[in-house]
Order: C-alpha cells, then structure tokens, then sequence
C-alpha cells in the first residue's frame, strides 16, 4: 500500500514531527536540566500505540500501555491527553519520578490513527529533600508526588485541580508550572504535525508505512543478533560500587540465548534473573522488559540516518526474563531515584555481552556524575532566597574497536551546563573546568576522558548530594585496554581544610567561600596500550590528555621536551606486557 519512495517521505516526515517536538520543549521550558541539559525524549506510536519513532535513548520501554490500562483506546476522543509519572504502576516505563509523560491519540475522520508523546525531567516534585532525588532515600514516597495514569485533559477541558496539587508539591512551582506547558504544548505540535502527515498521505498509508518501518528495524537488528550470537548461551557480568546505605557492590548478570526453534527460525532470549538482589538505598533500575532490545538496537542500528528508532529493537527479541526483587526489578516500594547509575552500568553490561560473543561494541563507560547543590543566597536587594543547582556532568565513554572513545560526554545528546549559565544562574563560580588527564583507559584505541569541575561557593550555606560510581569497579578495557579512571569529589582541595566526600552521599555541608572540585572517570581503552601510535601518544600528551608519566609508563612512549625520543620508545616497548580479554585493576579473562 506505501511504495518505497512514499515509505522514506513518511519516515523523514514522521522524524521531522518529532524532532520539532524536542525543539519546542528546548526553548520553552523552565528548569535548567530540561532547556539546558536537554533531559526530554519525544516519540510517534502508532494505532495500536507501538512506537513508531523515538529519541536515540535506550532506557524506555513501553510508554503506551499503562494508559491503554486504565483508559482503553476505544474510549479516547480528540483533544484528551493523558499523564503519569507512576513507575511501579507503568513497569518501568519511566523508571524514576521526576520524569513526567504526556500522550495523546491523533485522530482523523472518527479513526484512532496514531499517538504522540513528550516526557521530561521535572526538578522538583516533592520528597525527602529538594531535587526529589537523594542518596538517603528508602522508599519511593521519599522522591515525591506519584501521578498513576490519569485524564488531564477532557475533549479540550484541562483537570486544573491535578495541576495544582502537582505543582504545589514542588518546592519550586514556577518551574514545574513553566515545565508542564511546554510539555503540553510539544505533544499538542505533535497532533497537529502527526495530522497533517495524515492529511497529506492518508491514514491507510501512514499506518502501512509504520508498520513496514517498524518490521524493517526488527530485522535488521534480528539479521545483526545473529551474526553476533553463535547458538548456546553466552554471559556477562558487571557491577556497581554501593547503594550508600553500606550495601554494594550489586552485581548485574546477563544471559543471551539464542536457539532454534520448532519451526526453524531464531529464538532469542535475554535473561537478567541472577542479578543481585535491590538495594535498598536509591539505586534500583525498574527496568522495563523493552529496554535491552532497545539498547541493543541502537546499537545495531548505528546511528544510520536512513534508519529510525522504534520499537523493532525491543521486538527483535523473543522473550526478556527478569526477577521481582532484583535491582532490576525491584519490589513497590524500593527508592529508584538515582537509578542513572544503574542504568548506566546496564548499557556497558549490554556491550560486554555483545563482546563475549565476538562482536564490536565499545568496551565500558563511566556513569555520569549528579550533583544536587540546595542552600540559600543572598540577592543584590539583601532577601535570602533558596536554590536548587541540579549539575549532571559528562565522563568518558568506552573506546571502540576503530577509534578513541568519547570525552566529556554526559548522556546521548544531553550537554554539560556551560560556565555562563552555571554563573549567572546560580551562586557559584566555576574556577576550573577542562579534561581530567590520564581519566581514560590506555589502549591501542583510548577511553574517552572525563571531565574536572571546580565550583567556588558564593551561597551564604549549602548542602550537597553526590552521586559518582564506578570507583571501587573502574569502566573496563577490553582485547588489552586498560580500565578507564575513576572519579571523586573533594572540597578544598590543596588546603588544610581539603576533605574528600563519600562518593555516594547526602548531607555533606558547604560555606561562602569553600571550593567542590568534581572529577569523573573515563572510559575503558580497547586493544594493547603498546599499540597505539606513538605519535597518537605525544599529541595526547601535548593535549593534556595523557601525562608524560602515563606516557612511559602504560604506552611506551618516552617523551623528552615536547618531542618523541624514538629509540627510547623503541626500547621501551621492546618489553610488551601481557594481558589478557579485559582489565579492571588487573588483566582477567573474565568479570566476575
């Protein structure tokens, strides 16, 4: 019914609709970590609300059924939009409460022909402490307000009185307020943009067309598992440091089995069950059942443009098996808010799977660091006001097989705050901000470094909570890569008063006048250090990537003067170190 050259104008249109979703939100929220850390994610689903087309973010499952179970789509009529932040009650399709969906159904002629949905990261909703988000969290009712499934708005009628509990459940309502109608307004471009793509092509055609895009994903991605997995099973296993409640490390298990079938064809099935059990302190993952399959799509798809995220990745596997009561799949009412490292770890477990079995994935990342600053400050006309400085900063990512791995980078698309912005926004100021040097893993290909922050404290009292992981299980190297460095937080650093913080932590107090210097780890390397180019070393070294002492020491390369000496290189390199699969502290043949 859609020919191919109708498919592509659909898939470009389509791409298009969402893409001026994100750019809406962007420019019309409020709080600083959706309109400058860029946390939103938009996405298309179709008829049957199976996403047709999403954000290259591989930590969502399925949006639309939470809805669907409480507000069947045969009761649905233009103009109704729908709201949930419940985590437990969407199995994890967000995964903490901070983050807010709006969906609504397109429809044209009397006919449900599509869905569209925006979601974001609202900073303050309530709880324990401002942010919403703590290390000291027990339950879930201590990380704010939870929204199940509801109508919010009525064939155009707005439930006012669900808006105003929300926003009066933030300690900051002019943000969660200012936040909410940009999400609003996204999803309200969506239908009109998802209407006129109706309008255009016809809704046979349209939903033809999705679900030739949505069989062409899963595909392919089943065409790539298949060259990756051999038949039987194959393992992996990674781990974070501690949920800050004096548990850890937790430990993720994986299992990818790929059999035949009766019928002859593929069957792949994903097995989380012997992970370890939840924590509890905040550091559960509600992992919904669609998130592997998305990951490892996104992987398989590569970044190719002529390609779209949907939900062909989660349906390319057969089956995804996880235990109630893991961290993974921890039970009502485990905390979840700082879930983000978890998660984190849960994609470098993904890739280590993918290179057990032979295949090319990176080897693994740092967990970006979160920082909640809250105190008090004085405003030029002396009136004490309270402030909430919510920091992700970006670490190192895991080196490839074929190139150096990413520096600095927070999350997918999601950006550092600019120094600007952090100082004219709140009461610090940034004395130090560049690359942390020898942070990423030596390797014939190198970890991406990560990133050293130095904020000054120009707030009359603060208290802050720290989220770094990946210290006591440093990012692996893989095929001889060394492991990537690990990240801390020290205040005053250099001084009498210099103090390290626990790197999970809450509580921890500053004054006018102290300094937070913030350092984050780097990314495995991938392949022997001595392989690298020494000339790749010395413009490392030049570039502050790499000191002169890591130089000598894990790639061989002497550095004299700024120049290469050769025949001290040659020497030293004439003396190769073993190694074996992967590195974490020490070479091994496998994580455990």
């Amino acid at each position: 019914m859609c020919d191919p050259v109708t498919l592509e104008i659909v898939r470009g249109a389509v791409r298009a609709a969402q893409a001026e979703m994100e750019a809406l939100i962007e420019r019309t929220a409020i709080s600083a970590f959706i309109r400058e850390k860029k946390d939103f994610y938009t996405g298309l689903f179709d008829a049957d609300g199976v996403m047709a087309v999403g954000s290259n973010v591989p930590i969502f499952g399925d949006i639309t059924s939470p809805v669907f179970r409480d507000f069947p789509p045969d009761t649905m009529g233009p103009g109704d939009l729908y709201w949930y932040n419940d985590c437990y009650g969407s199995r994890g399709a967000v995964s903490h409460s901070n983050d807010q969906v709006l969906l609504a159904p397109v429809f044209r002629d009397g006919r449900l022909c599509a869905f569209v949905m925006a979601w974001a990261h609202f900073a303050d909703i309530g709880g324990l402490r401002p942010g919403s988000i703590s290390p000291d969290a027990t339950d879930i009712f201590q990380e704010g307000i939870i929204v199940p499934p509801c109508k919010l708005i009525d064939r155009g009628r707005t439930n006012e009185a669900a808006l105003a509990i929300f926003h009066r459940n933030s300690r900051f309502p002019a943000q969660s307020l200012g936040d909410m109608r940009a999400l609003m307004a996204s999803v309200d471009l969506g239908v009109r943009r998802v209407g006129e793509i109706l309008d255009r092509f016809g809704p046979d055609v349209v939903a033809d067309a999705l679900r030739q895009l949505l069989a062409r994903t899963r595909a392919l991605v089943r065409e790539k598992l298949s060259r990756t997995f051999a038949y039987g099973t194959h393992r992996f296993t990674d781990a974070i440091d501690s949920d800050g409640h004096g548990g850890g490390p937790y430990r993720m298990r994986f299992a990818l089995t790929r059999s035949r079938s009766d019928d002859g064809t593929d069957r792949f099935v994903f097995d989380a069950t012997e992970t370890d059990d939840q924590a509890p302190g905040p550091v559960n993952f509600l992992m919904n059942p669609g998130v592997p399959g998305m990951a490892l799509g996104l992987y398989y798809l590569g970044g190719d443009p002529a390609q779209v995220c949907n939900a062909g990745g989660p349906q390319a596997l057969d089956e995804v098996r996880l235990r109630e009561g893991s961290l993974l799949w921890p039970r009502f009412p485990a905390p979840l808010g700082m879930r983000g490292l978890t998660m984190m770890r849960v994609l470098a477990g993904l890739n280590g799977l993918v290179n057990v079995a032979g295949g090319g994935a990176p080897a693994a990342h740092s967990a970006y660091v979160i920082i909640l600053m809250r105190g008090t400050y004085r405003t030029e006309a002396g009136v004490s006001e309270p402030f909430l400085l919510s920091d992700g900063i970006g670490v190192g990512y895991g080196a490839r097989p074929n190139a150096d791995g990413i520096d600095a980078v927070y999350f997918v698309a999601q950006e550092n705050y600019p120094v600007e912005f952090l100082e004219t926004g709140y009461p610090v100021r940034l004395r130090a901000y560049g690359i942390v040097t020898d942070s990423g893993g030596a390797g014939r290909h190198r970890g991406g470094c990560g990133i050293v922050r130095e904020y000054e404290i120009l707030a009359d009292e603060a208290v802050l909570a720290l989220r770094i992981d990946g210290v006591a299980n440093p990012p692996w190297g893989i095929g001889g890569g060394r492991a990537g460095g690990v990240g801390r937080a020290i205040v005053n650093a250099g001084t009498p008063q210099e103090r390290v913080l626990a790197p999970l932590s809450d509580g921890n107090r500053l004054t006018r006048g102290e300094t937070l210097r913030i350092e984050t780890g780097g990314g495995g390397g991938h392949g022997h250090p001595f392989d690298r180019p020494a000339e790749a070393v010395l413009q490392d070294v030049l570039g502050g990537f790499v000191s002169m002492g890591a130089a000598a020491r894990l790639y061989g390369v002497v550095i004299r003067d700024g120049t290469l000496d050769e025949a001290a290189t040659a020497r030293a390199r004439a003396d190769r170190p073993e190694t074996r699969a992967f590195h974490r502290h020490e070479y091994v043949d496998a994580l455990a």
